[in-house]
């Protein structure tokens, strides 16, 4: 080989192993949650899926049980650019992003193909596009981790007067501390971190969580009584700092919102298939007591008239519900 062909040869060669070398990462995703929740099931599936599609230059690290922080920090944190990825509950997005405070109105959701249907449609589009402009984080996945139960260590729920007396903990959302209050009672907001302390030593008498969370946190260790309420159907992005996606190539990028694609398809179908079987661990293994609302449709009506016109102005204002509701195939407000 002549003697300058050979030379460009050897530096075309070391240039593709420094851009190689240069072009990898491994990155940082909070998880509030704790292992086996759905919250740890969408990190790891959208972290295989982008190892898979970037020939595993890109990986990332998954911390559970709010190890880096409260939720609402997260997001605080990735939007300043020094934290990678999140995966936060829509109602812990909302105070850095309004409008999508919509998705935890109560009762907006009927069941998870409701769900299932917004994040399919132009809403989640739009809602993704506000919360990049006001909060400086991308959505790039979603978590369906279920309707939020109602946990207690004193006795069975069945309907509204059984509320009456019990201590609620909850998350410092306005929206879900107005929906208990509309119920007629004043819930106790504690950080999730502190959570399962405060019910072990009887701070507060019960909490409110999806199935996947309650086992994940081993809340039936101390909590012996669950009424399913289907109040707030629990929709949880994963954000990524748009600091750091924009510092990705055009291909990475890709690789990024394909994953979470493939994640968010995988998170509906784990929280079917699992859901059930948590159900019957919990009354097996723990002997919790599950109980059905017998006036629902009362909770229904306070729930709504209590909260949605406070929210109005705040998730964009009445036509962008109906919007939410027409997509639904609902009546309009």
């Amino acid at each position: 080989m002549h003697k300058a062909k050979f030379i460009k040869a050897i530096s075309l060669a070391t240039s593709l192993v420094l851009s190689t070398s240069a072009f990898s990462a491994t990155w940082k995703i909070a998880v509030g949650d704790g292992g086996g929740s759905a919250q740890e099931e969408l990190a790891i599936k959208f972290s295989d899926v982008l190892a898979e599609k970037t020939g595993s230059k890109y990986k990332t690290n998954i911390f559970v049980n709010g190890q880096l922080g409260s939720e609402q920090a997260t997001v605080n944190d990735v939007s300043m650019g020094t934290l990678d990825m999140s995966i936060i509950g829509s109602n812990n997005l909302a105070p850095f992003s309004p409008s999508i405070g919509i998705l935890s109105l109560p009762y907006i959701f009927e069941n998870i193909d409701q769900a299932e249907t917004i994040i399919n449609s132009d809403i989640e589009k739009n809602l993704t596009e506000t919360v990049l402009k006001q909060a400086n984080v991308r959505i790039v996945a979603w978590s369906y981790s279920g309707f939020r139960m109602l946990t207690n260590s004193k006795r069975p729920v069945k309907n509204l007067k059984d509320l009456e007396g019990l201590f609620i903990r909850v998350p410092k959302s306005d929206l879900i501390i107005k929906t208990y209050q509309s119920l007629g009672i004043n819930p106790t907001p504690v950080a999730w971190s502190e959570t399962f302390t405060a019910l072990q030593q009887k701070v507060v008498d019960g909490q409110e969580t999806p199935y996947a969370a309650i086992h994940s946190m081993k809340f039936a260790e101390i909590q012996k009584y669950l009424t399913e309420t289907h109040y707030l159907f629990q929709l949880e992005p994963l954000i990524i700092s748009e600091s750091v996606f924009q510092d990705q190539s055009a291909d990475v990028q890709k690789a990024i919102l394909e994953a979470g694609k493939e994640a968010t398809a995988h998170s509906l179908a784990w929280i079917k298939e699992k859901e059930d079987g948590i159900k019957k661990e919990l009354v097996a293994k723990y002997s919790v007591q599950i109980d059905q609302l017998e006036d629902e449709a009362e909770w229904v009506k306070k729930a709504q008239a209590g909260v949605w016109p406070e929210f109005y102005e705040q998730v964009g204002g009445k036509d962008k519900i109906n919007e939410l509701l027409r997509t639904l195939g609902r009546d309009e407000i």
